[in-house]
């Protein structure tokens, strides 16, 4: 037993012992980040609830290709021997974004057709709808019967890009995916229960499916996954039933290019603009403005064959048509080995690795189509066919379509008209040319477009060499399709634009900035 001075030492050593252990706790608890206006910190119990999450980079999501912005001359590169000068030359600036690999395949579309069939059960008239026009392949004067029956479905065309697909359809397509993504994105972080999810949906309803605004909006109560509670109010310690947009995990929409973007894309100009050699830090790939180069791969930039020594010597760099009669060369000599098609990946990837930019077949663009578009079109971005639309609100809260979508309305004149960057909801017809935008180009000129005339880009299989040139532009109605027209999808890049792991803006270290100090 110890004796009371021992004990007192001993309670002593205790208390040292404990502060010490208290301090290094303290010490190594995480230090919570502190707002730079108010002072306030973030994600904190004791302070005033304000959740912010770890600010992270986006990801790239499935299918797609990073593909850095910049400036560069848009329109014709070479003569315009259709005569029609709607592809005026000008320099333009694209901020980065993603664009698909591919071509959206056969086997890609036949993907969204099932899941239709699965959640629309009893409603027929949507999976109808989605159809592809496979009748685009009848001709009066020629026996192509045989691609009506098998060129969609037949597994052979799997990896075939689609096609006989309408604008709209493919703007439907791109809405889709961009939920199927989202909803795998929730079921692999497990925020969402995917068996539980799954069984809901796949019931026939239809309306009851995963749709990201409606999720975001807490319209669509999804079943909540095991890792939901990382989520959890720091001040109620209440668990969500849905994450938020700013917790930065969902991606953006799934869309179709715009037409910048897509020719910007096409020429794969990053292939060709050095970077900064490590140990050269201090230059800098030029820019390539001038670079007025007329196809869009990176070899014989100007040529349609393959120019370097070796079995691929002479081999068309594209699938598309030589002249009248010639599809795809003489037997023993095939120049493009594809009479109609060819599968997705077929021919050399461009600079940014995108596979068919010119050839195979051509493009939808998100774009409304006008011939001096150039003339018209800011120089940032440009586009053609805003149309805004906000929640609809009139029974106080937002509610889904049949669809299971979030109802829509259009941004009304007169909630514009005080506005000063613009002035009304629909501006497709922005200083287009014609009567209501008081702008003219030229007295008594008609022309068959419309509003619903789409751009379309690229030359096909069934297109002379002068199509395959990005900068050349024709268009169809959104409600039309073309044995020879096809689309592939496009995102918005958020936030650095040299990519993941990179940062905007120059940036100069500390003694640098001092020495530069006034």
């Amino acid at each position: 037993m110890l004796n009371p001075s021992d004990m007192q030492k001993l309670l002593k050593q205790n208390a040292v012992l404990l502060l010490s252990v208290s301090l290094l706790v303290v010490s190594c608890a995480p230090k919570k980040d502190k707002s730079s206006v108010t002072g306030w910190t973030y994600n904190d119990p004791q302070g005033n609830g304000f959740r912010v999450a770890k600010a992270k980079e986006q990801a790239t999501g499935p299918g797609l290709v990073f593909v850095q912005g910049g400036t560069f001359t848009m329109g014709a590169t070479q003569e315009d021997v259709m005569g029609e000068w709607n592809n005026v030359p000008r320099r333009v600036t694209v901020a980065s974004f993603y664009m698909d690999e591919t071509e959206v395949a056969n086997v890609h579309y036949r993907e969204y057709l099932f899941w239709i069939s699965r959640v629309f059960q009893e409603d027929t008239a949507v999976y109808n709808h989605a159809l592809p026009d496979t009748l685009c392949w009848r001709s009066a004067l020629a026996y192509n019967e045989p691609y009506v029956e098998y060129y969609f479905r037949h597994p052979a065309y799997n990896f075939y890009p689609v096609v006989g697909v309408t604008w709209k359809q493919a703007h439907d397509f791109c809405l889709w995916r961009t939920d199927r993504v989202n909803e795998e994105i929730l079921f692999e972080k497990g925020l969402t229960n995917k068996k539980a999810e799954l069984q809901k949906q796949m019931q026939g309803g239809g309306q009851e499916n995963f749709n990201t605004k409606a999720y975001l909006l807490g319209e669509y109560q999804a079943t909540p996954g095991k890792n939901m509670k990382e989520f959890k109010d720091p001040i109620t310690k209440q668990t969500p039933t849905n994450i938020s947009f700013e917790d930065g995990l969902i991606l953006p929409d799934y869309r179709l290019p715009t037409e910048a973007e897509w020719e910007f894309a096409a020429y794969g100009y990053v292939n060709q603009n050095p970077q900064p050699r490590k140990k050269e830090k201090g230059k800098r790939g030029e820019e390539l403005v001038a670079n007025k180069q007329v196809y869009p791969w990176s070899e014989n930039v100007n040529g349609l064959r393959y120019t370097r020594h070796g079995s691929m010597q002479g081999e068309f760099l594209a699938n598309f048509k030589r002249g009248s009669g010639d599809n795809m060369g003489v037997a023993g000599g095939l120049n493009d080995r594809a009479p109609i098609t060819a599968p997705v990946k077929s021919f050399l990837p461009n600079g940014f690795g995108l596979y068919n930019m010119a050839g195979n077949v051509s493009e939808w663009c998100a774009d409304v189509y006008r011939p001096l578009s150039s003339e018209d079109m800011d120089d940032f971005n440009p586009y053609r066919g805003n149309r805004w639309q906000k929640v609809d609100m009139s029974t106080g809260k937002p509610e889904r379509d049949s669809l299971g979508r979030i109802k829509m309305v259009d941004v009304t004149d007169s909630e514009s008209n005080n506005r000063r960057n613009y002035q009304r909801g629909n501006v497709i017809n922005e200083l287009d040319g014609d009567s209501s935008s008081q702008v003219f180009y030229d007295y008594g000129k008609t022309t068959l477009i419309n509003d619903h005339s789409r751009v379309v880009k690229g030359g096909s299989w069934n297109d002379r060499a002068y199509y395959l040139s990005p900068g050349t532009r024709r268009f169809l109605d959104e409600d039309h399709s073309d044995c020879t027209i096809g689309f592939r999808c496009a995102m918005t890049r958020y936030g650095s634009q040299e990519g993941n792991g990179s940062r905007t803006g120059n940036w100069f270290d500390k003694r640098r900035q001092n020495s530069r100090k006034m």
